[in-house]
């Protein structure tokens, strides 16, 4: 019969009980010593290698959890130096479960913190991986979120330098950004004035500078910005070739405008010619081309239309010039074609500048010739005027006479100083210029010579006419006063049926002081005539106020 095993809690089961309650099994079964003994050493057998197992087994848990509390410290002093922290941790004494524990919350937090940190050096890292791949124009290669960190260096000294790095870069963006701006800006500018498509022409350089949309994508590469400076300096130089053939045609086509003149509807035109554009150019070179084409065809007539303003100015001021020689030689020249049809116009705007400066150094003698004229003719009317014995009588104009008269005898009291001065002028003119003053082809100082001598000569006769009349008077005082009076019969004043009685008779052209100073002879010998005859330049008289200008 089975014996029931012994319902003893397996807490407190023993090894004891256990071979007792074996025993009593074996007795009921009957087993022999030797059988008994086998089963024993068998069972002892089997305990030992259980411990042994077990043994074994605790054994390899204690070195792993050496191993794990190695591992952890060398995590730890690895996570320190990569992160640049000094390694001060102890796991101190105690079982090894007690020192993994206190090892595991710094482990923690050096993970945790190399978490933090690799994700700053990732972004770091990223940016200067765009930024350097933008300046070198190579495009972002790879995976600008993994960028290859070196996790043995995640120090706070070296990210603080990559994030300089970085800053440094991120300054040479926006430099670069406002360069490209400024070049593109330069470009877009000189494609308005010169008329080039501006989107075709940056287009060339680079697709993205045409965004103009986004800014920050402009390409910033070596490349783009030393394509962009080319094609700005090749645009400055093209403009200003551009310009220098622009202001040339200008030039020329006002000369030639100027010499054919043309009428300003026509240059309307052209008033668009500051455009720098090809076409512009174009049609102005095409109308310059056409002007000089009409420039020869009117240069002949052009010529002498200078020729005519030449002599104009020289007769103005009363110097010699040949018309008809020059004319001549002008006509010679454009015929043979062995001066330019330019070259002959410079030549005699040179000159008609030159007959200009000449003429105003004359100006001012001239017009104190024209002066001592008036003053002269004045004198010469006074002289007529007084020898008229009928002056005093009452007739129409006799009190505008009276006037004139008496301004005349002013200016004629004024040609000594006149004449004096006006020398003085004309000889320091003459030193100054070291040739003679000519007027109409005479010397001015030996006509102003002749007729000083002349006037002297009039007034010695005047003196001599005035002290024959006194003693001619004296003598008919004394034959009245023996015979008696005679009547006398006088015409009344502006009777005078002479045709010459307007004011002035005209003067010589060729002397600059008229009549007076030429024909001396002739007016003694008139000087002995009767004295009822009515004088020359009587009755009509200039207003007073026009006397009082000329004077």
């Amino acid at each position: 019969m089975t014996t029931k095993p012994s319902s003893v809690s397996p807490s407190r089961t023993t090894c004891a009980s256990l071979l007792r309650e074996l025993q009593i099994i074996w007795d009921e079964i009957g087993e022999s010593d030797d059988q008994r003994d086998k089963m024993l050493l068998q069972l002892e057998q089997e305990c030992l290698d259980i411990y042994r197992k077990k043994v074994e087994m605790t054994r390899k848990h204690s070195a792993e959890l050496h191993q794990y509390l190695a591992d952890s410290q060398a995590q730890i002093k690895a996570l320190a130096l990569a992160l640049g922290e000094v390694d001060s941790f102890s796991c101190g004494r105690g079982t090894l479960k007690d020192q993994l524990s206190a090892l595991k919350p710094v482990l923690d937090e050096l993970t945790l913190k190399k978490e933090k940190r690799v994700k700053e050096f990732s972004a770091v890292l990223s940016q200067i991986a765009r930024i350097s791949a933008e300046i070198a124009g190579t495009g972002v290669s790879g995976n600008v979120d993994d960028p290859g960190l070196d996790e043995r260096d995640l120090s706070v000294k070296r990210l603080r330098e990559l994030q300089s790095h970085l800053e440094e870069l991120q300054r040479e963006k926006v430099l670069r950004l406002e360069r490209v701006s400024a070049n593109v800006n330069i470009i877009h500018e000189l494609s308005v004035v010169m008329s080039i498509d501006f989107c075709k022409t940056i287009n060339k350089v680079h697709p993205s500078l045409t965004d103009q949309s986004s800014a920050q994508s402009r390409s910033i590469s070596n490349d783009t910005l030393a394509r962009l400076t080319t094609l700005t300096d090749s645009l400055k130089q093209e403009k200003q070739q551009r310009l220098q053939k622009l202001q040339y045609l200008g030039s020329k086509l006002i000369e030639l405008w100027n010499l054919i003149e043309t009428p300003i509807d026509e240059q309307k035109r052209f008033d668009h010619v500051t455009s720098l554009s090809l076409d512009v150019i174009e049609q102005t070179e095409v109308e310059v081309e056409r002007l000089n084409v009409l420039k020869a065809s009117k240069m002949k007539e052009l010529v002498f239309k200078r020729q005519s303003e030449l002599e104009e100015i020289y007769r103005g001021v009363h110097m010699d010039v040949d018309s008809d020689s020059a004319r001549e030689i002008l006509s010679s020249l454009i015929d043979s074609g062995s001066v330019g049809l330019s070259e002959l116009l410079s030549s005699m705007d040179d000159q008609i500048l030159k007959a200009k400066e000449q003429a105003l150094s004359r100006k001012d003698i001239l017009d104190k010739v024209e002066k001592c004229k008036f003053a002269s003719e004045e004198e010469k009317w006074l002289d007529e005027y007084e020898k008229d014995e009928n002056r005093y009588s009452a007739g129409r104009g006799a009190h505008k006479n009276l006037k004139r008269a008496e301004k005349a005898r002013i200016l004629a009291g004024k040609i000594p100083s006149i004449i004096e001065n006006l020398t003085a002028k004309v000889k320091a003119w003459e030193i100054e210029k070291g040739i003679p003053f000519l007027y109409d082809k005479v010397p001015l100082l030996h006509t102003l010579e002749e007729y000083t001598a002349q006037r002297q000569e009039r007034e010695e006769e005047k003196r001599k006419s005035r002290e024959q009349k006194r003693l001619q008077e004296q003598h008919n005082a004394e034959q009245e006063a023996i015979f008696g009076s005679r009547p006398s019969t006088k015409k009344p004043l502006g009777q005078n049926t002479s045709a010459n009685t307007m004011v002035g008779t005209p003067i010589n052209r060729r002397t600059p002081l008229g009549r007076h100073g030429v024909s001396a002879g002739k007016e003694r010998k008139e000087s002995g005539r009767a004295h009822n005859v009515t004088p020359i330049n009587y009755v009509a008289l200039p207003k007073d106020d026009s006397v009082s200008r000329r004077n």
